[in-house]
């Protein structure tokens, strides 16, 4: 089973929210938001929301044990970027890119917990 959760349009690039992505992936749920909490970026705040998220839609949607839950997927895709102008020297303006990100977090549970709920059911 799996429990998912995913925040769109944040205002923050891709490229930075991976770095962060990149920290947790595989990892245990509590593992993963100890890890989360001391990282020192702005996306780690966001991404730690979001893996709370999933885990609380896997416990409540489809009664599942928070404590045996893994980050089995997380990922960071580009959202819409938006397009600024900055005012330059002899009246010129360059682009400015303010990137967006679409960031998915997909939980599941550990093999050994599922062979257990099997075994119980038996």
């Amino acid at each position: 089973m799996q429990a998912k959760a995913t925040a769109r349009t944040v205002r923050i690039a891709p490229r930075k929210v991976r770095l962060v992505v990149d920290l947790v992936r595989g990892k245990e749920v509590g593992e993963a938001v100890a890890l989360l909490k001391l990282t020192n970026k702005r996306a780690a705040e966001v991404v730690e929301k979001l893996i709370l998220s999933a885990a609380a839609n896997a416990e409540h949607n489809y009664d599942m044990d928070v404590d045996s839950l893994i980050v089995s997927e997380i990922y960071a895709n580009e959202g819409p970027t938006l397009k600024r102008f900055r005012p330059r020297a002899q009246g010129r303006a360059t682009g400015i890119n303010k990137r967006t990100s679409h960031i998915t977090v997909v939980l599941t549970e550990k093999e050994e917990a599922v062979e257990e709920q099997a075994e119980e059911a038996n």
